[in-house]
This record gives C-alpha cells, sequence and structure tokens, in this order.
C-alpha cells in the first residue's frame, strides 16, 4: 500500500449541494428558501423562543417557588461487594478509590453503600456510610471511619 494509492471507500464522498446555481440543481433562484420574508435573507431568521413579538410562552407563565438543585452536594457512590477487590487489612481511602477506578471524580466526597458482601476485612475511610453497608462493613471484622 501506497499513500498515492490511497482513496476513500466508494459513496463515501458526496458532492455538496451547489445552490442557487440555475440549471440541473434543482436549487436555483431562491435556493430552496422561498420567495420573500426574514427567513429569506442571508443571516436571517429568529432567536429560539420568538414568536413573533408576541409574549413568549417562557415569560406568560408564572415563576413560583425556589429549587435547590444549584446546592444540591453529588456523592461519587460505590457499593460494600465492589471493595472485595482489594487485599486484606487495606487502608480504602478515596483516593484510592480513585486510583483503582471505581470512582470517576470526587465531587462532594465518597458515600458508601450496603449492595454485595464483605468477605475481607479492611479500614474504610468515606464521607458518608450507610447503616447496611457499615453493619456488613463492622461484621466482616473490618473498621469504619467517617472522614
Amino acid at each position: 500500500m501506497k499513500l498515492h494509492t490511497l482513496s476513500p471507500a466508494p459513496g463515501s464522498k458526496k458532492a455538496n449541494k451547489r445552490k442557487g446555481r440555475g440549471t440541473g440543481s434543482g436549487l436555483g433562484k431562491t435556493a430552496g428558501r422561498g420567495s420573500d420574508g426574514q427567513k429569506s435573507r442571508s443571516g436571517g431568521g429568529v432567536r429560539v423562543g420568538f414568536e413573533g413579538g408576541q409574549m413568549p410562552l417562557a415569560r406568560r407563565l408564572p415563576k413560583r417557588g425556589f429549587s435547590n438543585a444549584r446546592f444540591k452536594k453529588i456523592f461519587a457512590i460505590v457499593n460494600v461487594g465492589d471493595l472485595n477487590a482489594f487485599d486484606e487489612n487495606t487502608v480504602i481511602t478515596p483516593e484510592l478509590l480513585m486510583e483503582y477506578g471505581f470512582v470517576r471524580k470526587l465531587r462532594d466526597g465518597v458515600k458508601i453503600l450496603g449492595n454485595g458482601e464483605v468477605e475481607k476485612a479492611f479500614t474504610i475511610k468515606a464521607h458518608k456510610i450507610s447503616k447496611s453497608a457499615e453493619e456488613k462493613i463492622l461484621a466482616g471484622g473490618g473498621k469504619v471511619e467517617v472522614i
């Protein structure tokens, strides 16, 4: 194979629609934009949500209440069953979980949930731990520490 012999797969390249060219294209004169009006002009058109001067729906509806979504705390979640991948007596920290790929982003902290079974004893340091997870870890001979 040589560079000068390379070519795209047949059918993968398509000619552009050449608008406003008169004969042959079928898109001559107005180029498929219709006759007149704002939308036929170059750079024409209206912004999103514009309703022709009528008060837009987003402004007609009443605004009420308060949303706490901007201030919500989001925790990275790890299940107890996943922690069996670590060796016995390991001290599991959020940084270690991130290093091993159990957590992608630390966000507001790590929360350990009780899904799965504990087969080894280890020390877990996390920002939050569910009751069921804590019981399973302690029953398995491990320790729990809330950061």
